[in-house]
């Protein structure tokens, strides 16, 4: 039994939970999976065949591979096994991931209710994985509290997270709470040397051996991970102090987002140990209170429902690669070759179960491009080139690779302009005397250099990650030197432009003033 918090990774980042709910969905839905190994195997195979996990000779065919994926479905509360028939079943949130709708906003809210003790964590009594039931926590809720404190300078470190809160967070009292909070401070002060003396004898890997070189390393390991789960919900970002020090902060225009979800005190989810109860309620998706599916009726698996899973998980695929706002005549031929299902089906299922594209899922990648830096600078100006081109309608060009141009021209037929566009992937961006001139000489002023077009240039923007103190300051002086009006949009602000026009279409107009408005852009104007 686990003496500290535990979650699975069979991947330490949850950008692939869609795919791999996908490949689970097309061999294991509607058939039964507690000890069949037939099942496991070809769940495995389907991840191997899919890229997802890497191919291993797999000499003992039991299957351990996909039971661990499945694993990680279920405790996430997307999948459960159907009591009255043992049939694998996606609970509503699992099934609003395979219909197209975001899953940021699906994951988001299971990340949130993950709770101690729950199936997962009350694994038999003989699993190396059983979590101690002196835990009564909702491990990312009390993260993000911490986050949230003025007393811990709103930050918190990974070694924080490994050494004092995974061991010793047990509930969610203010007791409890604050208790914790001064053995951080105590940590800061003092580092280890606050540490119980018999420390690894109580929170020993499941292994039960110590690596003696690297004594942390499962608690590091786990903490790393628990950070890449809270960093996907888009609310924190990893930053490096001017110390040199590693910190998880929430991102600035996130404060008011975390302070809400702290102020509703929802309740624990009861019955944890009757599996197909708590994972129902659970795996609730924001967009229901209740599971009232009847799964009880027996369904005949033909060819049909064996295309359509297929159809859906290459769709899936696709859809985290780009944007797809509608589907198309290249996206059908696409995914006709990639399944291997005959075109006109593949229309016939897309255009039924995906009418409106499926825009949200590509999100999850665009957001973490912001906060690369230079490792993917080429990809996040590609990505916005495909936004604004395939979301918001405008003739789009990726023009950074000509040399001393910004990022990417926008042309607007609709209202006639040009706008331009430089995406700098940091969490606190400012533009420094060079960005100044850059911006001021060779991109505004020399704008014939790399556009052949007449429309009059609108706006200048910005789209970062996050921005500094005096980024307002430092637009006014571009726009006093040119006349042109510019901006500064965060990617979550992109992110909510991208999710609102799904419902109700921005005009270029509209662009044009939320781009030119001269100071960086709030939620509130979008």
């Amino acid at each position: 039994m686990l003496n500290y918090w535990w979650i699975t990774r069979p991947k330490r980042k949850l950008n692939s939970i869609p795919e791999v709910l996908a490949c689970c969905a097309s061999v294991s839905l509607d058939c039964e999976w507690q000890g069949n190994i037939y099942s496991h195997l070809a769940f495995e195979k389907a991840l191997e065949d899919s890229g997802l996990k890497r191919r291993g000779e797999r000499r003992d065919q039991r299957g351990g591979g996909g039971r661990t994926y499945f694993a990680w479905l279920s405790s996430l509360g997307l999948i459960f096994t159907h009591e009255a028939t043992g049939q694998t079943k996606l609970t509503l949130a699992g099934e609003a991931i395979m219909n197209g709708d975001t899953p940021v906003n699906i994951i988001r809210n299971q990340i949130l209710k993950y709770q101690f003790p729950s199936p997962f964590s009350l694994s038999p009594a003989t699993s190396k994985t059983r979590v101690n039931e002196r835990f009564k926590i909702r491990p990312f809720r009390f993260l993000l509290r911490l986050l949230t404190d003025a007393r811990l300078e709103y930050y918190l470190t990974q070694d924080e997270i490994a050494k004092i809160i995974v061991t010793e967070a047990e509930r969610e009292t203010d007791k409890c709470y604050n208790y914790i909070v001064d053995r951080i401070i105590q940590y800061r002060s003092y580092g280890d040397e606050i540490l119980q003396n018999d420390f690894f004898e109580k929170y020993a890997p499941s292994s039960g051996k110590v690596n003696t070189e690297h004594p942390f390393s499962h608690l590091e390991d786990l903490a790393n991970t628990i950070v890449n789960w809270l960093e996907y919900t888009q609310y924190i970002s990893r930053e490096v102090t001017d110390n040199g020090c590693r910190v998880i902060k929430i991102l600035d225009d996130k404060m008011d987002d975390v302070n809400n979800i702290l102020k509703n005190t929802s309740n624990f989810i009861d019955r944890p140990n009757e599996q197909e109860y708590f994972q129902r309620k659970y795996g609730l998706d924001p967009n229901h209170q209740k599971d009232n599916r009847n799964l009880s009726e027996t369904h005949t698996i033909t060819a049909k429902i064996i295309n359509e899973q297929k159809i859906k998980q290459a769709f899936i695929t696709e859809s985290l690669k780009s944007p797809i706002a509608s589907i198309t005549p290249e996206l059908i031929r696409l995914i006709a070759e990639n399944s291997g299902i005959e075109y006109l089906i593949v229309e016939e299922i897309l255009n039924k179960c995906y009418p409106r594209g499926a825009i949200g899922a590509f999100m999850t990648e665009y957001f973490e491009m912001a906060f690369k830096g230079r490792e993917e600078a080429v990809d996040f100006e590609k990505a916005t080139v495909q936004l604004f081109q395939n979301v918001f309608g405008f003739s789009a060009k990726h023009v950074g690779s000509i040399g001393l141009t910004p990022d990417v021209l926008l042309l607007s037929d609709d209202d006639g302009y040009q706008g331009i566009i430089d995406n700098k992937a940091y969490s606190s961006y400012s533009i420094n005397n060079d960005h100044h001139n850059r911006m001021v000489h060779n991109y505004i002023e020399n704008i014939a250099h790399y556009s052949n077009n007449s429309y009059p240039l609108a706006f200048f923007s910005y789209i970062a990650g996050g921005f500094g103190k005096n980024i307002n300051t430092q637009l006014n002086k571009i726009t006093t030197e040119t006349g042109i009006s510019g901006s500064a949009v965060s990617v979550s602000n992109i992110i909510k432009m991208v999710e609102k026009n799904q419902c109700n279409p921005y005009s270029h107009k509209t662009i044009r003033d939320i781009f030119s408005c001269g100071h960086q852009v709030s939620v509130l104007e979008l």
